[in-house]
């Protein structure tokens, strides 16, 4: 017997695919090759709008996963932080695509992109706010635990609250990994002024790569032990 694949779901399209992914409206957002300066913003376009797909995953796994700790459910947040750091690693691996895109063509399209800069990119403002909505509930959930981040650190890695403290470093370092990934990538292709001028954004870029979500959390993984601590964790000393 024949199965029929007539779309059942509303809206645009000649698929249930099509209507639920909303490919039609998804593959008409880049400019049409008769707008376009140069091939190529096909592919800069590409890459930046998964970017911000991606980010804009990153930021509601971030906003859920404050959630849940403020809710005291530490064990509920720790996957969710995976996904979001994920999702960075994902898009830090696609900037290899600008390997194909030599200075002298990013300079010919610049024209096309008028004064439009990363630091404008919604999803990175969404993963910004998620990052500090979820430092701010971790720090109230061990408040109200009666913990301190270096008690925290040297006691049982299974504690939940452990777990996620490592997976929030996680996330710091995967965002600083695609920050200098960005960075390389901008003097790759010239586009961002040469390293060292003053206020080129290259140097925007070099000053944030040392940035973090959770400083604090970096600095209790290097405070040095209690005497006490020396004891029961002596392989910390």
């Amino acid at each position: 017997m024949k199965r029929d694949h007539s779309p059942v779901l509303p809206g645009d399209g000649a698929t249930d695919y099509a209507r639920y992914m909303r490919t039609d409206t998804l593959l008409e957002l880049q400019r049409p090759p008769e707008q376009m300066i140069h091939r190529d913003e096909l592919l800069f376009q590409v890459v930046h709008q998964s970017t911000e797909l991606w980010l804009k995953l990153a930021g509601a796994e971030l906003a859920e996963a404050g959630a849940r700790v403020a809710a005291d459910e530490p064990a509920a947040a720790e996957p969710l932080l995976a996904r979001a750091t994920l999702g960075v690693r994902l898009i830090t691996d696609q900037l290899e695509m600008f390997r194909y895109l030599p200075p002298t063509v990013f300079q010919a399209m610049q024209p096309a992109l008028g004064t439009g800069s990363g630091a404008e990119s919604p999803g990175w403002r969404g993963v910004q706010a998620g990052s500090r909505k979820l430092g701010r509930a971790f720090t109230d959930h061990l408040a109200r635990r009666g913990t301190d981040l270096s008690t925290l650190l040297r006691a049982d890695p299974t504690d939940p609250a452990h777990r996620l403290a490592e997976a929030m470093v996680e996330w710091d370092e995967r965002v600083a990994f695609w920050r200098v990934r960005h960075y390389q990538a901008a003097i790759r292709v010239g586009g961002h002024g040469v390293a060292g001028t003053e206020g080129s954004p290259a140097n925007m870029l070099a000053r944030l790569i040392d940035h973090r979500f959770f400083p604090e959390l970096w600095q209790a993984r290097v405070a040095p032990a209690t005497p006490d601590e020396d004891i029961l964790h002596p392989e910390l000393s």
